[in-house]
């Protein structure tokens, strides 16, 4: 997972206030229920020393956003006033929760957020097709694919010396569509730089596009013959067929990730290891368990790379600050253009520390090199 969507929040001095909200419109009460858990949290803002303006920011947000359908939730992330991120979030987190700190508690968020997979979905027929792309982190793209030929899509079969005539014109047609759907799918593909094409409908439409795909973008498809884009037709199927395949994608890139780790032996694994790491700017990709329940905490400075699990041992300016360990790890890890990958608590059983790192570099002074 790429971080460079919190870098915001660690240009700016704290402290932050964070805010996760169920915001969830699913009942006729839910408007009260909204404003009782949001006067709840603000109380704890205000009792942990937030500033009266910086709380007024977020109760807008928390007020004003555009509501979702069904169960979702918010995160909001200020200081000084002003609301620097506020993000919905696809699912109500496990608890409504307010903190004030030196940094703001970003875990949560990234934590849903999980590995976050490029795709286009392209739903077609021999006339056309409707796509959908999705980028990491990003709003949906929507196009509509309306194919050079209108006629004939059908092979006719009139008898006589005109039916070859009348088959082939049919398969022209289709092949200039789908040579039309080919070329938008791949531009929207790039554009996203998916990792994932699935392409649905009409299984005869859906061959001769793939048939005219970029290689690149062949190596990356799923076919279905699900969906239809004529009036009425339920998309469960397809959709079903689009969800499996993203969560497919997403566990591979775990699963390469882990096998990475392991490939390195005795370096980077605990926490001690993947601090001294950051220090060095060495990390590539950093593991975590997800565990809501963590209160470790480390010592920072005032650049990403200070941070220390002793205020003894860092070596950049500012006064020493005891955070969140999380938080500390996930500014080093933004501030360093690393990623992360957040496993689930039984993914990973033998990390030491719930934590570990891929290295970009291993040298004489990396911590468990001389083994």
């Amino acid at each position: 997972m790429h971080l460079s969507f919190l870098r915001p929040l660690y240009d700016r001095a704290g402290p932050w206030c964070s805010v996760y909200l169920d915001a969830s419109r699913d009942t006729q009460d839910s408007r009260p229920a909204l404003d009782l858990r949001w006067r709840a949290l603000k109380g704890d803002l205000l009792g942990q020393g937030a500033d009266a303006a910086t709380v007024d920011a977020i109760e807008q947000v928390v007020r004003g956003h555009t509501p979702m359908a069904g169960d979702y939730g918010i995160a909001v992330f200020a200081t000084r006033g002003r609301v620097v991120l506020s993000e919905y979030l696809s699912a109500p987190p496990l608890r409504d929760l307010a903190s004030v700190a030196p940094l703001p508690h970003t875990m949560p968020l990234v934590a849903q957020r999980g590995e976050q997979v490029a795709w286009v979905r392209v739903l077609a027929d021999r006339t056309g097709a409707d796509a959908i792309a999705v980028g990491a982190g990003e709003l949906p793209r929507r196009a509509t694919v309306r194919g050079r030929e209108s006629y004939p899509l059908r092979r006719a079969n009139p008898g006589g010396w005109s039916q070859s005539r009348y088959q082939r014109a049919a398969d022209e047609a289709w092949h200039h569509n789908a040579g039309d759907t080919a070329a938008a799918t791949a531009e929207l593909a790039e554009k996203v730089n998916a990792e994932v094409v699935v392409l649905a409908g009409d299984i005869r439409a859906t061959g001769v596009i793939a048939a005219q795909l970029p290689r690149r973008w062949q190596d990356v498809l799923v076919r279905t013959d699900a969906g239809a884009r004529t009036g009425g037709a339920d998309p469960a199927a397809m959709d079903d067929v689009t969800v499996q395949v993203i969560a497919e994608a997403a566990q591979a890139r775990v699963d390469a990730t882990l096998d990475r780790f392991g490939m390195q032996e005795d370096v980077g694994a605990g926490l001690d290891a993947v601090v001294d790491a950051l220090q060095r700017n060495q990390v590539d990709t950093m593991l975590i368990v997800d565990d809501p329940s963590a209160t470790g905490q480390l010592w920072i400075g005032s650049a990403p790379t200070d941070i220390a699990t002793d205020p003894e041992r860092l070596t950049g300016g500012g006064e020493p600050q005891q955070v969140r360990a999380d938080a500390a790890l996930l500014r080093a890890l933004a501030g360093t253009d690393a990623e992360l990958t957040v496993l689930a608590p039984g993914e990973a059983p033998d990390l030491a520390d719930g934590v570990g790192a891929v290295l970009r570099y291993v040298d004489p002074a990396t911590p468990g090199r001389s083994a």
